[in-house]
């Protein structure tokens, strides 16, 4: 790489800082919404219980741990960041994660930690997997790499949803494209590692997991008996080490390992979560499934969808192993996981349209559209979190930079040009009515639930474009 690539480099990496900090500067879920506060508490919340109380009581309900207030609910590496971040919130002043007495709290400086906490958990994760996986694309130009890290590192949802809404995505999806960077240069070992490390630190991403798992088998086939089975023995070996390590607090009893398994796997929230741009929340539109059939039923039915649809992918992947179509799998599985899957929130679309990104060099018009409808699909979440502007602001932002770095719909057809440009002006439309016009008193939710349809079909229409490129590859 040049001088002058490093010098780009650091400007792209200082401008999307610059971006998300001003992001930061709107408010955040649950901000002035007594008695629960939303998300931004949540994270707070396991803050102060991790730096309180024994790893023990940390996922089980006690008279100091009350799990009907944002009881820990994500993997033990999500409960150890929290951990680690409450001590440093200690340290700098104690009422911040005061047991029991510091809920709601929302001064300045505790507003501002916890933002810096989200800038530096990018810092060490996200920001350097963006910049390593385009950077081991050696297909690529200097120019394509630095356009490919401009659009990952900009990507509006997850910024939005990161510095606004207020979580930590940046950290699992992190992990998870340092594991395929770590897949794309042959350190299979490294890749599993950190996969299972994003893995647990958030159990979403088994939206992943079976791109992983099959792109690994098929590695060992591909290298015969004897060598294979080596493999695949080390390979099983650094996955009980990793999960090991990391569950290590929790494996005194069985019940310990079941207090974090049912907080981890919650089937009584219900088949969706709020007004969801997947299958089963448009045909609720038509069918009322949870009114005709029980939890059990419908988990048993999400189940056997999501299981159905992910075998052309996934074998595909199995017996034809390559990066270029693990890549693809990892949109595809995560978008069926999100169409089709049991209880699934508007910020799970992250875990399709993070890998979507690794194909922009070579699919901008897709990978534009994409990130025009993800952005859409999650503006009902935004808006109710006073985040309409920087929403409107970045996503423009984002697909302005793909069309100024390769002018996506140059030599298209004439109809999907009509195609793409009609989509648009459609979700602009949507996204103007919702905001301007009052819904009829029957039909509260009418302007969400025709987001969440009109940004259905566009996911299913990617999710066989996305199948058609992996099985044609």
């Amino acid at each position: 790489m040049s001088e002058t690539f490093y010098a780009k480099l650091a400007l792209i990496v200082l401008s999307s800082i610059a971006v998300r900090w001003s992001i930061a500067k709107h408010d955040y879920s649950g901000y002035n919404k007594p008695p629960m506060f939303g998300d931004f508490e949540a994270q707070r919340h396991w803050m102060e219980i991790t730096v309180n109380l024994p790893p023990h009581q940390w996922y089980t309900n006690t008279t100091e741990n009350d799990l009907l207030y944002w009881g820990l609910d994500y993997p033990p590496l999500t409960a150890y960041h929290s951990f680690l971040c409450g001590l440093l919130a200690k340290w700098i002043n104690p009422d911040w994660v005061a047991l029991n007495t510091s809920r709601g709290l929302q001064t300045y400086h505790h507003k501002l930690f916890m933002r810096y906490t989200v800038l530096f958990a990018d810092l060490l994760t996200y920001i350097p997997a963006c910049i390593l996986v385009f950077i081991s694309q050696y297909s690529y130009s200097e120019n394509d790499k630095l356009k490919g890290i401009v659009v990952l590192l900009l990507l509006p949802g997850l910024a939005l949803i990161d510095y606004g809404h207020f979580q930590y995505n940046g950290v699992s999806l992190g992990l998870t494209l340092m594991a395929t960077w770590a897949l794309g240069i042959k350190w299979d070992l490294l890749g599993a590692v950190l996969f299972c490390l994003a893995l647990n630190y958030k159990q979403m991403e088994l939206y992943h997991a079976l791109p992983f798992f099959c792109y690994l088998l098929g590695s060992c086939f591909q290298l015969g008996t004897a060598r294979g089975s080596i493999k695949l023995m080390m390979l099983a070996m650094v996955v009980l080490i990793s999960f090991g390590f990391c569950w290590l607090p929790f494996l005194s009893s069985i019940e310990a390992v079941h207090s974090v398994l049912v907080r981890l796997f919650p089937f009584n929230r219900g088949l969706y979560e709020d007004k969801v741009a997947n299958f089963w929340c448009t045909l609720s539109v038509l069918i009322k499934l949870k009114a005709i059939l029980t939890v059990e039923n419908l988990v048993f039915l999400c189940l056997g969808s999501t299981v159905l649809l992910l075998l052309p992918s996934s074998v595909h992947l199995l017996v034809k192993p390559s990066i270029k179509r693990f890549k693809l799998a990892l949109i595809n599985s995560s978008l069926v996981f999100f169409l089709f899957s049991f209880h699934v929130h508007e910020k799970s679309i992250l875990l399709a349209l993070v890998p979507s990104c690794l194909q922009v060099v070579d699919q901008p018009l897709a990978i534009s559209w994409f990130i025009s409808i993800s952005s859409l699909s999650m503006l009902p979440l935004l808006v109710k979190d006073g985040l309409l502007i920087p929403a409107i602001a970045t996503t423009v932002l984002s697909m302005e930079l793909i069309r100024l770095f390769f002018t996506p719909l140059h030599g298209k057809p004439f109809v999907l040009k009509l195609l793409y440009t009609a989509s648009l002006i459609g979700s602009c439309l949507l996204a103007v009515v919702s905001q301007t016009l009052t819904p009829p008193p029957h039909l509260p939710d009418l302007y969400t639930v025709m987001i969440a349809a009109y940004c259905f079909a566009h996911f299913a229409v990617f999710l066989v474009y996305f199948h058609y490129l992996q099985l044609t590859s």
